[in-house]
């Protein structure tokens, strides 16, 4: 008794080639995202523009420049809430737009780990 598969799995070696080139495509768009990502730069001014942080795309904090009248030696507590708060918020910049860059070559599909 021979087995029967449904129509349209007989020419299955043509698809499957079509699919490891369409894979392959996307690691090489995947790795240029990465690689733009890297040097691309971010900046975020919290306080009013007191404080302002500049992150690489990787998560590479280059920069913390903080105003002088902003450094009260009777509050440093709001002077570190602010720098918590900007490096959180250059944090999520940089991750939102990692993802929505990632989204245009995945088409939507999530590879945890390479962003």
């Amino acid at each position: 008794m021979k087995a029967r598969l449904p129509q349209g799995y007989q020419n299955s070696a043509p698809n499957m080639n079509q699919m490891v080139r369409k894979a392959q495509k996307m690691q090489e768009d995947i790795g240029k995202i990465q690689e733009e990502l890297a040097v691309k730069e971010f900046t975020k001014q919290v306080g009013g523009g007191a404080i302002e942080l500049v992150m690489t795309g990787d998560k590479q904090l280059k920069s913390v420049t903080i105003k002088p009248e902003v450094v009260d030696p009777e509050d440093i507590e709001m002077l570190q809430d602010l720098i918590i708060s900007g490096v959180n918020e250059i944090l999520k910049e940089v991750d939102d737009y990692g993802a929505a860059e990632m989204e245009k070559v995945t088409g939507g599909v999530s590879f945890p780990g390479f962003i």
